[in-house]
């Protein structure tokens, strides 16, 4: 049940399918298989081929960046990773390609716009890398990925790329102590529809940073600038709140002033004092 759509779609993308029934299972949504009155088993949907393809995805898109940017260190490949195959980028794309039309959808999928539904388009992409994967290989999903990520990278400049405090304090601490923040909500107040969140991040189970927010994500990223800050990055983010930093980071005791230092001295020189005025005892005679 090939459409004249899909062998079209397979030729302009150069893809060359050798197993059509593989291309054909990539735009098969689930939906439209509940809705078929005889059961035709030749078709499946393409969760299974969604599947395959986040990983091989991952995979490919990794390797392309990792050639691409031979400088760059590990924290911005992860960055560039991220938007590349985030749901809203891999939608883009299919949008691009015009693969919403070909999709086998359900008569109640198709009514609520699940043709345009960046969910729907972005599994139907991955679909589409797990058919091809299984078809032809490694190899040619990187020849057919290639072109897309050199159009989603060309606006992005990766020496000047704005990057937030989680992003630079992962960077650091991998740089400095190789390992990986992790984030932790300690508390939350306030009613649901404007909580205010306090998170803390921490290096090897030490307490780094603390931020608050009214979203987890905020809370995070206010955290992470606290603990930039704090191991003397720049963090311009950064906000000082004495209420929950004397609460939930280690308290470090408190420096010495001049005073104490006189006054240590004093009881230093009194508890070693000797009195010269007075007489030294006899020695007994052995």
């Amino acid at each position: 049940m090939e459409s004249e759509k899909l062998v079209a779609f397979d030729a302009q993308q150069g893809l060359h399918f050798r197993d059509r029934a593989l291309l054909q299972q990539a735009f098969v949504h689930r939906s439209y298989l509940n809705e078929q009155i005889i059961n035709d088993a030749t078709l499946a949907d393409n969760e299974r081929l969604e599947f395959l393809g986040d990983s091989v995805l991952g995979f490919v898109v990794s390797d392309l960046l990792y050639r691409h940017f031979p400088d760059a260190r590990e924290g911005e490949l992860t960055h560039l990773r991220t938007k590349l195959v985030r749901r809203e980028t891999l939608a883009a794309l299919a949008t691009r390609m015009e693969m919403g039309e070909l999709l086998l959808l359900g008569v109640g999928e198709e009514d609520s716009g699940g043709r345009m539904r960046p969910a729907t388009l972005c599994a139907c992409f991955e679909a589409l890398v797990g058919a091809l994967f299984l078809d032809q290989g490694l190899e040619k999903v990187s020849e057919f990925l290639l072109p897309a990520v050199e159009s989603v990278l060309a606006p992005m400049h990766l020496d000047v790329m704005p990057k937030d405090p989680k992003s630079r304090f992962q960077e650091w601490a991998q740089r400095t102590l190789n390992t990986t923040p992790r984030y932790r909500v300690v508390d939350q107040s306030g009613p649901d529809h404007l909580k205010t969140f306090v998170t803390v991040v921490t290096l090897k189970a030490d307490v780094m940073g603390v931020g608050k927010g009214n979203s987890k994500q905020d809370a995070s990223q206010a955290a992470a600038a606290s603990a930039l800050a704090l191991a003397g990055e720049d963090a311009p983010e950064y906000v000082a709140d004495e209420e929950i930093e004397s609460r939930w980071l280690p308290q470090s005791p408190a420096p010495a002033t001049e005073e104490d230092a006189s006054a240590e001295n004093e009881v230093t020189v009194e508890e070693g004092a000797v009195d010269e005025a007075a007489p030294a005892e006899p020695v007994a005679d052995a």
